[in-house]
C-alpha cells in the first residue's frame, strides 16, 4: 500500500499529465447532467454525447420527457445499452423531480440517490460537477487505478475505495482528483493495455512493476 507521500507524488504527476481533466459528458445544466450520467452506466461518454446531442434539443425540461410515450423515448436512446430500463428510469425520475422537487434537481447527494437510475456514483458526479460540492465518484477507472497503484486494497468494495480516497486526498482536491483519476485510467492506465513502459508512476505501482517483470521475462 502506498503511504501518504507516495500518494501525493502520484496525484501531482496525474495533475501534470492531465491538467485539464474534467467531466466529458456534454450538458448545459444540472438536469441535463443527471440525464447524461444516468445514460452513461455501462456505456462510454463518447456514445452518450452522440445521443444527447439530439436528445437535449428535443427534451428541455422534465415535462418534455413525460409528454411522449415510453416507446418514443426508448427509440430516441436505442443506441445506448440498457435503453429500455434507462428510458423508464428517466421518465420516473422526471415525474419525481416535478412532484417532489418543484422541477429542480436536488443539491443533496442523499436526495439525489432517491431518484430512479441515480446511484451513489451518479449523485457524486452531479453534486461535484453541477454544484461544486467536494466529492469523489468511483467509476471503473477510479477503482482500477486506485487498486493498481496500491492506494486501495484489491478486495475493497466501491464504497470502501471512495472512503479511502476521501481519507487520503485533501477534501478541497476531491473533485479534481476524481477527474484526474478518470483521465489517467481512460487514456493512460487502460484496462486492457496500460502504458506501463512510459508511466512515470511505474516504480510505485505494484501492478505496473509486476507487468514490467512479466514483459522482461517474456522478452528475455
Amino acid at each position: 500500500m502506498l503511504n501518504n507521500t507516495q500518494i501525493r507524488y502520484c496525484l501531482d504527476h496525474m495533475g501534470e499529465m492531465f491538467p485539464d481533466a474534467h467531466c466529458e459528458l456534454n450538458h448545459s445544466n444540472p438536469f441535463e447532467l443527471v440525464i447524461a450520467v444516468a445514460l452513461s452506466a455501462q456505456c462510454t461518454d463518447v456514445l452518450v454525447n452522440k445521443v444527447t446531442k439530439t436528445l437535449f434539443e428535443k427534451y428541455k425540461t422534465p415535462k418534455d420527457y413525460l409528454r411522449v410515450p415510453l416507446e418514443e423515448l426508448q427509440n430516441d436512446i436505442r443506441s445506448i445499452g440498457l435503453y429500455r430500463n434507462k428510458a423508464k428510469n428517466i421518465q420516473n425520475l422526471c415525474r419525481i423531480v416535478l412532484d417532489e422537487y418543484n422541477g429542480e434537481i436536488p443539491t443533496d447527494r442523499d436526495e439525489l440517490t432517491k431518484l430512479p437510475g441515480v446511484g451513489r456514483k451518479t449523485a457524486n458526479v452531479v453534486v461535484s460537477v453541477a454544484y461544486n460540492v467536494p466529492a469523489i465518484a468511483v467509476d471503473t477507472h477510479v477503482e482500477r487505478v486506485s487498486k493498481r497503484l496500491g492506494i486501495c486494497r484489491w478486495k475493497d468494495s466501491v464504497l470502501e475505495v471512495e472512503k479511502t480516497l476521501m481519507k487520503k486526498v485533501p477534501k478541497e482536491e476531491w473533485s479534481v482528483t476524481h477527474h484526474r483519476l478518470i483521465f489517467f485510467g481512460r487514456y493512460h492506465c487502460k484496462a486492457q493495455n496500460p502504458q506501463c513502459p512510459s508511466c512515470p508512476l511505474v516504480e510505485l505501482c505494484r501492478e505496473g512493476k509486476k507487468r514490467m517483470k512479466g514483459q522482461v521475462a517474456v522478452n528475455g
